[in-house]
């Protein structure tokens, strides 16, 4: 997923958004990523994303030094998978709301067509 493409899909948060919020906000739990623009707070797909870039800061990990081969929590279940690209990753949402994982609000990108 490159720094531009939509973490949260629900609110339109960019990766780019939520490690700037991370680097210059520094909050004390990954819940509190809910206050860059709402990341997180639609239909919960990208939680477990943002806990990850939220664990990496407090490591002291910057963007810049992540290892992007190592495993990526992408799905609620804590599966692991590489990085993934950003079809792969509004794919995977698709499959996380339709399975009744979630409900995107009125506004959010759109589920992908099957």
């Amino acid at each position: 997923m490159d720094l531009d493409d939509e973490l949260c899909l629900c609110f339109h948060v960019s990766k780019r958004k939520v490690l700037n919020y991370l680097r210059i906000e520094r909050p004390r739990s990954a819940s509190q990523l809910s206050e860059c623009q709402g990341a997180g707070t639609g239909c919960g797909w990208c939680r477990s994303y943002l806990r990850r870039l939220f664990d990496q800061a407090a490591r002291g990990e910057s963007p810049s030094t992540i290892d992007r081969s190592a495993p990526a929590v992408i799905t609620p279940a804590n599966e692991t998978a590489a990085e993934p690209s950003a079809a792969d990753y509004a794919l995977a949402r698709t499959q996380y709301v339709r399975s009744g994982g979630g409900t995107p609000p009125p506004g959010a990108t759109p589920i992908e067509p099957t």
